[in-house]
């Protein structure tokens, strides 16, 4: 009787062969690796983010001590440790970064009608930005000259429907936050959140045109002009509720349309937020929540960086430590699609932890993650907030 494929095969095998193939023209190599194909560098980087492996030496060696089974995992070529770390440091990183973009795409069509947590019709982004610190002794490309040391920048939207990366940019650390708004897909009807960093009227007012609705946190001190005022819930922490236009003749001409203004004091982090908004038919408590939810994209770069190969790196030139987050990030979307195919209910990260040592195995995704895991936490308790923030929908 023919064996099951392996549960390596049934993660990747949601990026289908033609697709690969096609994204892999694009980007062609110079001089090829010899004995080493695209795709064998795809899945030996991945097997390293669904491993925890902590070299290429390590990635080898574990690969190579099940010869019999590389067919079935889905490598063609002759992996060594030299292959790899060529590969790495001459193969265009951008076919990473499109293979991540094609996965966002699938997660996003399967998880479309999952709940966004918030009694809103359309879609709900979060965008934000976070800094990937690198040993500047052996990343000395990468200097940042607000840490004194190296780095890259990973620019994120966030779906909250299912936690997903729904876009993704890597950059240096020099690049602005509020310019990624120039670049970010726009949704029409979709709620997109940002914090205060983002609030650049001339840009906020391009998601307004094209029928976007944002929640931005506003910089101190903007001049307004209020228009209207609305009733508001002073025992709930909410001060006002006001239709405002800018006041200043620059912001005005970058913003010529009313906005929404609520100020609102948070108890728990005994902090007042004022929120800009260009939506008026929402509840006030809705915006605030809104805007709480930003704290999901945070929690999803600390959830990176902590399960996924993210503070080691397989190689020190620019090009290999760029395919390594890219390729982190293909596998945190590989596995969201297998959880959502088969309905599986564990974490992301029980079944990270499950498929690291079961990862040969030959039989069902869905039989080999049946058994109730022993109530691993999935971030930890660091701090209350995220004790609400779980990867159950995915």
């Amino acid at each position: 009787m023919q064996a099951h494929s392996t549960l390596f095969s049934q993660i990747t095998s949601n990026l289908q062969a033609w697709e690969f193939s096609r994204l892999s023209r694009r980007f062609p190599t110079a001089k090829p690796t010899r004995g080493l194909t695209q795709d064998d560098h795809f899945l030996a980087l991945c097997f390293g983010q669904l491993t925890y492996r902590e070299s290429l030496r390590d990635i080898v060696g574990c690969l190579n001590a099940k010869p019999k089974l590389l067919y079935h995992l889905g490598f063609r070529g002759r992996l060594t440790r030299t292959n790899l770390a060529y590969a790495n440091q001459h193969r265009d990183w951008r076919l990473f970064e499109a293979i991540a973009g094609t996965l966002m795409g699938r997660a996003a069509a399967l998880y479309q009608n999952d709940s966004s947590g918030l009694d809103l019709p359309g879609l709900v982004f979060a965008l934000d930005a976070s800094i990937i610190s690198l040993a500047l002794n052996l990343f000395p490309w990468g200097y940042y000259a607000r840490t004194k040391q190296a780095a890259l920048k990973l620019h994120l939207m966030l779906s909250l429907q299912g936690n997903l990366p729904a876009w993704a940019v890597l950059t240096d650390p020099q690049v602005g936050d509020l310019r990624m708004l120039d670049h970010i897909p726009i949704y029409p009807g979709a709620h997109y959140v940002m914090d205060r960093g983002y609030m650049d009227f001339l840009r906020l007012y391009r998601l307004h045109q094209n029928g976007a609705f944002f929640v931005v946190r506003c910089k101190e001190p903007v001049s307004f002009k209020v228009t209207a005022s609305r009733p508001v819930d002073q025992a709930g922490g909410f001060k006002c509720d006001q239709s405002v236009r800018l006041k200043s003749n620059w912001s005005a001409k970058s913003f010529p349309e009313p906005l929404r203004k609520i100020r609102f004091y948070d108890r728990q982090n005994k902090v007042m937020l004022v929120l800009l908004s260009n939506n008026f038919s929402l509840p006030q408590e809705t915006v605030t929540e809104l805007y709480r939810k930003h704290w999901k994209i945070e929690l999803f770069f600390k959830w990176i960086k902590q399960h996924l190969r993210l503070r080691a790196f397989y190689g020190r030139s620019e090009n290999a430590v760029r395919c390594q987050v890219w390729s982190a990030l293909c596998a945190y979307l590989l596995v969201a699609i297998l959880k959502k195919q088969n309905g599986i209910k564990k974490t992301l990260n029980e079944i990270l932890q499950i498929a690291s040592v079961n990862i040969f195995e030959q039989a069902p995704a869905i039989e080999i993650l049946a058994e109730k895991a022993g109530g691993a936490s999935l971030i930890g308790d660091e701090v209350d907030s995220q004790k609400h923030f779980e990867f159950n929908d995915l």
